[in-house]
């Protein structure tokens, strides 16, 4: 009778033991890669979404206005503004809308036509990115295909290249 319990004891560990472990699923993103149908709420009260993107290449930044790795990047990317004017950059943030009106103001970001700010009040680009950390970006060619991704600062040369098509 020991010899019994012991084998069905051994049978039930293996049995534990030969369980797999759910397949580790891709993010939204990696799945799905075109521009994601976003909505950012923008400073006038309007609503900016995908249907408003020119057919050319596109940069979704997703910043915080109070995060100093996000104002440095920003600041890197002011100096070289007419670098990106064939671009088009939709920055999207969670933070007040107040937050983001006077970092519009501070970095003239109204007089840069092919710039669009927004509050993501849905928090849907964290969720579809798994953003982990600021500043983050997606680089879409003008089919709006996923080019890269990029967490963190990034050098201004890098998102230029990117948004090129080169990886």
């Amino acid at each position: 009778m020991r010899y019994f319990f012991s084998l069905v004891f051994a049978f039930m560990t293996a049995i534990g033991f030969a369980q797999q472990a759910p397949a580790k699923q891709e993010p939204p993103y990696k799945r799905f890669p075109t521009v994601p149908p976003f909505e950012l709420l923008q400073a006038d009260s309007t609503t900016f979404t995908k249907a408003g993107l020119k057919k050319q290449a596109t940069m979704i930044m997703y910043f915080s206005p109070s995060c100093d790795h996000c104002i440095h990047q920003i600041e890197d990317m002011e100096k070289r503004w007419k670098e990106f004017s064939s671009y088009q950059l939709v920055l999207a943030t969670y933070q007040p809308m107040e937050e983001l009106v006077e970092f519009i103001g501070k970095y003239k970001m109204k007089e840069q036509h092919n710039i669009k700010l927004g509050r993501d009040t849905q928090f849907m680009l964290p969720g579809f990115f798994v953003i982990k950390s600021l500043p983050y970006f997606a680089v879409y060619d003008k089919k709006g295909d996923l080019v890269t991704t990029f967490e963190g600062n990034v050098k201004v040369d890098k998102l230029l290249d990117a948004l090129k098509g080169k990886k």
